[in-house]
């Protein structure tokens, strides 16, 4: 069973109409105490870091997530700001992210940039795969998926990185760190790729 986190940020019932077309058991999860009757967990991003670690602070997630996540090894699954905020924290706020990755998220400065990139980044981008993951069978590196930030997912351990997309710079688009799994892209707005990686989430052994 496939419980999807509803503290006020994401796109909850696009991942929702997926996981009902291929038949798959999912929730959305709105009282945290829910959360003990899934086997995977899924983490929406929709709006900027801090206030999406505010819901998350204040809905009695942050306590239940840690125990699971952490504790129990439950896979995760961050989206978008979902990934960013598995961080220690971004230059987008200031509040803390949850830490459950040695990582920083950064915005796109087109100062630094050679090739001055269009900010947002917006639309469909490839992906280069740096480390193999059963979250990325089947799916088509070149076809890529579909983007939408400002900010991006700066890593301090290079093992985590499962890939890196280029826009103006390379940036990590998706990272792996034992249970815990992240992707800057909507895989709900990614098509067939995106299909597949959240069926891969959902059907797989991924720890």
């Amino acid at each position: 069973m496939i419980g999807i986190v509803d503290y006020g940020s994401g796109n909850l019932r696009a991942i929702g109409n997926i996981y009902d077309r291929l038949k798959i058991d999912y929730r959305i999860i709105n009282n945290p105490n829910d959360l003990k009757l899934v086997d995977k967990i899924i983490l929406p991003g929709v709006g900027d870091f801090d206030q999406t670690m505010q819901m998350l602070n204040e809905s009695g997630f942050r306590e239940i997530l840690d125990e699971l996540v952490l504790g129990n090894k439950v896979p995760v699954l961050g989206i978008c700001v979902g990934l960013q905020i598995l961080s220690k924290g971004s230059e987008e706020g200031q509040l803390p992210g949850l830490g459950w990755i040695n990582a920083n998220v950064k915005k796109f400065n087109p100062d630094t940039i050679p090739v001055k990139p269009k900010l947002p980044h917006l639309g469909w981008n490839s992906i280069e795969i740096v480390k193999n993951s059963i979250l990325l069978d089947k799916i088509d590196p070149e076809e890529g998926f579909y983007f939408i930030h400002n900010y991006f997912f700066q890593t301090n351990d290079s093992s985590d990185i499962l890939t890196k997309t280029t826009y103006g710079i390379d940036f990590v688009s998706s990272v792996a760190r034992e249970n815990i799994f992240g992707v800057q892209f909507h895989p709900e707005k990614s098509h067939q790729n995106g299909i597949l990686l959240l069926k891969n989430f959902a059907i797989s052994k991924l720890c």
